[in-house]
């Protein structure tokens, strides 16, 4: 454990922040899962469900939970798969 009064403030505040980024995190592992269930069903909320996706991606991005590329590589993906089953 730190001695220093601001070091602890900041054990706290990493635990809080960390905390938080896994809320975002697991939310946006579900909300690509559903999207994901819904293009290989060829569902008919198929384009709602990768909107929310995409959605959930950039506000983890803008939020610094999740760095750019990897957000625009979860997107490119997405739509690449989204795309290649509509052509089918």
């Amino acid at each position: 454990m730190p001695n220093i009064k601001s070091q602890k403030d900041r054990v706290v505040q990493a635990k809080k922040e960390a905390l938080h980024n896994k809320v975002i995190k697991s939310n946006l592992k579900t909300v690509i899962k559903k999207a994901d269930a819904a293009i290989d069903s060829n569902a008919a909320d198929k384009d709602a469900a990768i909107k929310a996706a995409v959605s959930a991606i950039d506000s983890a991005k803008s939020k610094g939970v999740i760095h750019k590329n990897t957000a625009a590589r979860k997107v490119s993906r997405m739509a690449k798969r989204a795309n290649k089953a509509a052509a089918q």
